[in-house]
């Protein structure tokens, strides 16, 4: 029994998602033969190619609904420039041939597109690299160059596609199955026919018996799909398997029958003991009513097993994964904005890892805390941890380590680090936190000479009263606190924003762009993002609406049957234009991540009137003057230690 393990276009072009990396170690441990794949990256190396832009050239020719624009024309023009540097700066981007770097930083290679504008308009945007940063500045200009060609394809040729998502539409929270039932069915743009042929060649170099999608994010699932029927059409005995987070999330309540037209078994939560028992059920070695958390379609009806004699493996038994089959060679750093820790997630190559399973915290009310990938916290040892480092280093030749934890925790990563320091391995790494009060000025030093180099963090709503109703567990003054410890340690820090959320006042939105404001002039972040709040069905805010103040509005089920659902539309009788003000909120912190207007108020961003910050210009300042909030005796938990 062959068991081949696909990532769908689209996750991310730097560094392979790591669940299928997960499976295969453990798949290995288990001696069931599989291999990985990364359908996403095989795409881009065809596509982004002599051929691929030729065959974009093609269908615009024979294209006449094309809403022209200035790019098109523009790439028309250009094409034969175009089809001359795509492939050199292909291998660049890739880390090979760094003499090309010379050419692109002086911006004599590339045609430019509308992409370009900005510079030309703004020419001290290069400025920031300095004069000496050739390299970085000219993988600034090559991936401008690739999203130019990316926008082209979108314009162009297929609609649904971009560089970390396609056809997310078709799959996010839509409750009926079957615009992406259609587009599953007719659609054969240059995109589709290329992951055609990139299946067949799988199918035959590999044959595998069964194939098993990992669907992390909406944006892989229309991919998933077109796979699925794919490889059906050339063997219709093979068996897919779909699992991962958007299964978890979404699919929780699907009954809509024409999913397991392409899709045999679908595995929700942990995937390794789930896919491990229908490998043997499949095999004949057991029972289909001793599967695990596996639904599939039998005489017209969607049986959902799951056999109370089946356990999950324990987190801590796992072994490191391995990205053995994946063509790590493939993959492309971009700089998509001269940002240092916004590079992080599109630039280098990371080996990924997990340090828990689930939140050490998990109260957040806006987060999906009743699922097992939150709920059910599990740590590995930090001497595990190391081991794992130290037996990816030396599969793949990479030092650098991203966790992908939902909060790593703090008692963790103190741990890992002495014991990182103690082994004298010289290695990077970073993660998510929660702005922990245990992450001390001591702490984030021990962390900074073990490797760390950034970490991201929650701040959300930068508002006492909201960050209480949120249950995030943290003040302004903890973030404050924190964020500085770990700058002053040397660590970027990228802060995680929110508007939008339930009962949300304009004084309050404006507040929080001011709080946000001084903790850059105060040196405390890097970047942030600021994300629009949305209640989920497995939230407290998507489960008790009321106890927020909002009123949800379920879709009506569409007849055939409920495809998939995670975010609910509410209603909130808070009068505030989220939308309008969302657009300040990302104008200004663009400007402040470029080290630009921090001296404006904060009320002047906005196009509609709001009132002026009701916070004093030294907030932050004075806050950090203060002593830094220590961990009340008791508070740190058993389930926090190493």
């Amino acid at each position: 029994m062959k068991v081949l393990l696909v990532i769908p276009p689209m996750t991310q072009l730097n560094t392979p998602y790591p669940s299928t990396a997960y499976l295969k170690a453990y798949l290995d441990s288990k001696n069931i033969e599989c291999d990985q794949k990364d359908f996403g990256i095989d795409l881009i190396d065809q596509l982004f190619s002599k051929e691929g832009l030729t065959k974009i050239h093609n269908a615009i020719l024979n294209n006449k609904k094309i809403d022209v624009d200035d790019s098109i024309p523009f790439f028309m023009d250009a094409f034969t420039d175009y089809q001359a540097t795509v492939d050199p700066v292909k291998t660049f981007l890739r880390g090979g041939d760094s003499s090309l770097a010379l050419r692109l930083a002086s911006r004599t290679l590339v045609p430019e597109g509308p992409r370009f504008l900005p510079l030309n308009e703004h020419k001290q945007l290069l400025e920031i690299f300095g004069e000496m940063a050739t390299h970085d500045r000219a993988k600034y200009i090559g991936s401008l160059y690739f999203d130019d060609i990316a926008d082209i394809i979108r314009k162009a040729v297929d609609e649904k596609f971009e560089f970390s998502r396609y056809g997310e539409k078709l799959a996010s929270s839509s409750t009926s199955f079957s615009d992406l039932d259609e587009q599953i069915e007719t659609s054969n743009t240059i995109i589709d026919q290329m992951l055609k042929d990139i299946t067949a060649a799988y199918m035959k170099s590999y044959d595998p018996d069964v194939i098993a999608l990992t669907a992390p994010f909406p944006g892989n699932v229309y991919g998933a799909f077109k796979i699925a029927k794919f490889a059906k059409a050339i063997k219709p005995n093979v068996k897919i398997v779909m699992g991962g987070g958007y299964v978890n999330t979404e699919l929780r309540t699907l009954n809509d029958k024409r999913f397991f037209k392409y899709i045999d078994y679908l595995v929700f939560d942990d995937g390794e003991r789930a896919l491990e028992c229908i490998v043997e059920h499949l095999s004949g070695k057991r029972d289909k009513n001793q599967l695990l958390r596996t639904w599939f379609l039998e005489n017209n009806q969607i049986q959902k097993i799951s056999s109370l004699g089946e356990k999950d493996v324990p987190f801590k038994s796992l072994s490191a994964p391995t990205y053995k089959g994946l063509q790590l060679d493939k993959y492309i750093s971009m700089i998509e904005m001269p940002n240092p820790v916004h590079r992080l997630w599109s630039d280098y190559r990371w080996n990924k890892l997990i340090l828990a399973h689930g939140c050490y915290w998990k109260q957040c009310t806006f987060c999906d805390v009743t699922l097992d990938y939150i709920e059910r916290f599990e740590p590995q040892k930090a001497t595990q941890i190391v081991d794992n480092m130290e037996k990816m280093i030396s599969e793949t030749g990479q030092t650098g380590f991203h966790f992908v934890d939902e909060a790593s925790p703090p008692a963790i990563l103190k741990k890992m680090s002495e014991e990182i320091i103690q082994r004298k391995l010289q290695l990077s790494y970073w993660g998510n936190i929660r702005f922990d009060t245990m992450f001390t000025k001591d702490v984030c030093t021990l962390l900074a000479d073990a490797g760390c180099i950034a970490v991201t963090g929650g701040l959300e709503i930068a508002s006492p009263r909201l960050l209480e109703l949120t249950k995030k567990g943290v003040t302004i003054e903890q973030v404050a606190h924190v964020a500085k410890a770990f700058k002053d340690a040397g660590i970027y820090v990228h802060a995680y924003l929110m508007y939008g959320f339930p009962t949300q006042t304009v004084q309050e939105t404006v507040d929080a762009l001011e709080v946000v404001r001084q903790l850059f002039v105060n040196g405390c972040i890097d970047s942030a993002f600021w994300h629009r709040f949305v209640a989920t069905v497995h939230s407290p805010v998507g489960k008790m609406p009321e106890n927020f103040k909002i009123k949800t509005h379920y879709p009506k089920i569409p007849k055939e049957g409920l495809f998939a659902i995670n975010e609910i539309p509410f209603t909130d009788p808070t009068p505030c234009d989220h939308e309008e003000m969302g657009k300040a909120l990302r104008f200004a912190l663009y400007n402040y991540m470029h080290g630009s207007c921090l001296d404006i108020a904060v009320d002047e961003w906005f196009e509609i009137e709001v009132p002026k910050t009701t916070l004093a210009t030294d907030y932050i300042k004075n806050i950090l003057l203060q002593p830094a909030p220590t961990i009340p005796a008791g508070q740190v938990r058993k389930n926090l230690r190493a």
